[in-house]
């Protein structure tokens, strides 16, 4: 699992009804719009690294990448791989469980793509400078690194001291009549010297007659300056190509709630 997290016991199973504002077709599509712009050719093997339930995985995937899946809980893979079990794109798709800061690959790869702050969960420099270091070394040379993350400014006017209600339902299965409906309470607390955000997460998750069953669960995420993420990309070996606010390449403004950044390693080559 990820430093900044106890694990997704609780939200795994509804992680993707929670967020299901997101659109990873659309993110999907910028994916692409970077390979064109800033790779040769396009790659043939993609590593989502901290893929999660694998949304981005299986978008991607479906567009006929071969993709390796790496994270570090085993309650989101094992939903990414249910997922995955039920498309024909499958077989492209090779999941591992391993952490972020210590992967290991069999070969390298064409492209990185980290989504959805996981770099954020990484608690100090030392480790996103592994986990970077980590990536340029299972890139092809000139290959791609893109990622995103939580800016200062969310941290400090989104998350803050804020506390959040989200509520969605869960449609019915074979032993359902109708959806079932589940709420997440969130509650947050930012130190803004130390940048860290601590989450907790209480879920409600209504079950088939009628009662609740409450999980609760602490994340933690850590606020990163632009130069800071930059000077460390450096260090590992990779040149910046970008920072933008959106999947139109944006220019970031003072109030920009996430970047997305890429990155092209530099290495000799054979």
């Amino acid at each position: 699992m990820m430093q900044g997290c106890d694990g997704y016991d609780a939200i795994a199973g509804v992680y993707d009804r929670l967020n299901a504002e997101i659109d990873y077709g659309a993110w999907a599509d910028f994916v692409e719009r970077c390979f064109a712009r800033f790779l040769v050719a396009r790659p043939e093997m993609v590593l989502d690294l901290a893929c999660g339930t694998g949304s981005m995985t299986l978008e991607l995937a479906r567009r006929g990448y071969d993709m390796i899946g790496v994270d570090g809980s085993v309650d989101m893979l094992t939903v990414a791989r249910d997922r995955a079990g039920n498309e024909a794109e499958a077989a492209r798709i090779l999941f591992l469980l391993q952490d972020m800061r210590t992967f290991e690959l069999y070969g390298t790869v064409g492209a990185v793509t980290c989504c959805l702050d996981s770099v954020n969960y990484l608690l100090t420099e030392e480790d996103v400078k592994r986990c970077f270091a980590g990536v340029h070394n299972y890139l092809d040379p000139d290959g791609l690194f893109l990622f995103d993350v939580n800016t200062p400014y969310k941290f400090k006017h989104i998350y803050g001291d804020c506390a959040y209600i989200l509520e969605d339902e869960i449609a019915p299965d074979g032993q359902d009549d109708k959806p079932r409906a589940v709420f997440c309470g969130w509650q947050n607390s930012y130190d803004e010297e130390s940048g860290i955000c601590e989450f907790d997460l209480s879920l409600f998750e209504e079950m088939p007659d009628g009662s609740y069953i409450r999980s609760d669960e602490h994340q933690r995420e850590r606020c990163y300056s632009r130069q800071t993420l930059l000077s460390l990309l450096e260090a590992c070996g990779f040149e910046l190509l970008g920072v933008w606010s959106d999947y139109d390449f944006g220019t970031p403004t003072e109030d920009t709630p996430r970047w997305y950044i890429a990155a092209r390693a530099k290495k000799p080559t054979a």
